[in-house]
Parts: C-alpha cells; sequence; structure tokens
C-alpha cells in the first residue's frame, strides 16, 4: 500500500513512517524537514517532499497511487494560536481545503490527527465520549474541529472518505524536551538536566496520557476501518494530575523536580479525560502501555539522548 504522511518529520509522523515502512508499505513522508537518508540508504521505499504546508499546491503529483493519506500536520500548538489566530487559519484551515480539493480526484482515505484535549473545552467531571458538547477555548482547538467539519463536508459532497482521531496528551521517545507542548517530555527532560519545572496553576489540572506507538496502532487501525463512524477518541482513558504525573518522573527517573507555581492560564481546562470505549468496540483498539510503562521507555531514550547516565 501507498501512503502519504503529512508530518512524517515530527514526533508521531516519524513513529508512523517507521511502522509502516517495518509493515512494507511505500511512503512519502511530507513536511517542513523531511530526513530519512538513513532509511533510504537501508534500500526502504521512502520518498521525502520538502514543503510549507500553509501555502502547498502539488498535492495532485503527491496523491497519485496513494490508498492512505495521514494528516498530522499543525502549524501552531495550543500555548500559541491565541496569538495569531489568523495565522492559525490559514496555516490550517486553507492548507487543508487545498489538499481536500486536490483528494476529490483520487481513492484515498485521509486519517486526521485531531486534538482530544482541545476541541471539546470545558466539561464536567468524567470520560469525555465524542458525543460530547464541542467548545474549544483555543484556537488550536477551534481550527482542528474546522478541519473535522470540512472532512464531514467534502465526505457527503465528493465521497472524500475521512477518519478523524481525536487523541490526548501524546507522549513518548521521540518528543520534544524544548517543545511548547508536552509535559511529559518538557518534565522529563527537565529533572534529569536538574532545571526547575515551570508549572500553571497548582498541579491540579487532570490529564489523559497516551503512548505514541499505541496512538500508532490507532491510526493502522483506522487506515483499515470500514464502519459508519467517523469520530474516535485516541486515549488511555485514565485521568492523570499534573502532581501526579511529576511523582511518577521522580519515580522512574530517582531525581526530585524543582517546581515553580505560576498563575493558571485561561485555556487549561481542569479535566480532560477520553472515553475511549468506542474506539473498543468499533476500531478493536485497545492500548496496551500503562504510564508508568511509557515513561520508563521514555527516560531510557532521553538519558541517551541527553547522555546521562542512569541514576
Amino acid at each position: 500500500m501507498r501512503c502519504l504522511v503529512l508530518g512524517g518529520g515530527g514526533f508521531l509522523g516519524a513513529h508512523l513512517v517507521s511502522k509502516l515502512l517495518a509493515a512494507g508499505h511505500q511512503v512519502v513522508s511530507y513536511g517542513r524537514h523531511a530526513s530519512y537518508q538513513n532509511l533510504i540508504s537501508e534500500g526502504l521505499d521512502i520518498s521525502c517532499v520538502t514543503g510549507d504546508f500553509s501555502t502547498e499546491n502539488r498535492w495532485n503529483e503527491m496523491l497519485e497511487g496513494v490508498q492512505v493519506c495521514y494528516h498530522l500536520i499543525s502549524t501552531t500548538h495550543p500555548k500559541s494560536s491565541n496569538l495569531d489566530p489568523i495565522a492559525d487559519v490559514s496555516g490550517n484551515v486553507l492548507g487543508t481545503l487545498r489538499l481536500l480539493e486536490a483528494a476529490r480526484n483520487y481513492s484515498v482515505r485521509i486519517v486526521f490527527t485531531s486534538s482530544g484535549g482541545t476541541v471539546y473545552g470545558l466539561v464536567d467531571d468524567g470520560l469525555i465520549s465524542e458525543k460530547h458538547s464541542t467548545n474549544p477555548l483555543c484556537s488550536y482547538g477551534i481550527t482542528k474541529l474546522s478541519i473535522e467539519k470540512y472532512l464531514r463536508l467534502y465526505n457527503e459532497l465528493h465521497g472524500v472518505k475521512s477518519i478523524i482521531l481525536r487523541i490526548a496528551n501524546a507522549y513518548g521517545e521521540g518528543q520534544r524536551i524544548d517543545s511548547p507542548q508536552g509535559a511529559v517530555a518538557v518534565f522529563m527532560g527537565r529533572v534529569l538536566r536538574g532545571h526547575t519545572i515551570d508549572l500553571w496553576g497548582d498541579g491540579s489540572v487532570v490529564r489523559d496520557y497516551v503512548y505514541v506507538k499505541d496512538i500508532v496502532n490507532a491510526m493502522l487501525f483506522a487506515s483499515e476501518y470500514g464502519g459508519r463512524s467517523s469520530i474516535f477518541n485516541i486515549g488511555s482513558g485514565v485521568g492523570t494530575s499534573l502532581e501526579e504525573l511529576l511523582h511518577l518522573i521522580e519515580r522512574v527517573t530517582g531525581q526530585e523536580a524543582d517546581v515553580v507555581h505560576h498563575p493558571s492560564r485561561g485555556f487549561d481546562v481542569p479535566v480532560n479525560v477520553l472515553d475511549i470505549q468506542k474506539a473498543r468496540d468499533e476500531l478493536g483498539w485497545i492500548p496496551q502501555t500503562s504510564l508508568l510503562d511509557g515513561l520508563r521507555n521514555s527516560e531510557k531514550w532521553m538519558r541517551r539522548q541527553l547522555s546521562i547516565s542512569e541514576s
């Protein structure tokens, strides 16, 4: 099968590309920085295209012969999106519309990674199902939701097939420790280097953390799904507060976290934990990695990257 991975050089994309290649698929990786020379030198069937998603116009060329397009690209982060919502919309929504216009001419399925952490907005305590109302508190969530709506529209009007995965807080090997998002990597990286951690609020904010390899498996399940549903939550189904996460990181690393508290941010909803029953029932997908095991895997990888010996 020929696959196009948009954002193949990113955190999720790199894991997906490796999984697809291991399964014997042909892969085209697209992004601002597409560097897979090591894989190409190994004779694996991958080609890389570099470009700017917000202005890209070569979709007809890239979609030729592609059965599945994995849309993992986002040009903004939740934290920065409200600072320039115009750039958020032009970079993500308009870029996706150009892709969809071209997709009308091909028999391609699109697997889109939306954001379970931002599209729902404020919720009551309890698990969030796909039927929950969507009231994002940041432009990032609004653009994700807008893209979801356009995917549904193009399916109704033009038969462009798509599956939407609303993903919880991803973490795992390869996640940047200097990114504006990704609490696990940022916190663990700072603990391992003995740096202070900036914590917004009192640590009671609860999130759903899902391991990167489990997410990739969900993407593969979605690419083969033949049912009628189009939106699935992908998470662990378990809530963990930031304070609990820090304690787990301290346990895994054997080092104490130096925390500096700051006032809460307006776009940080108090609780966000996804109900993943629909993905279990219809996709047949179940997360395989506990948070503790995933943190251990992340810690081993991060120590190698930082050249820090085990304590």
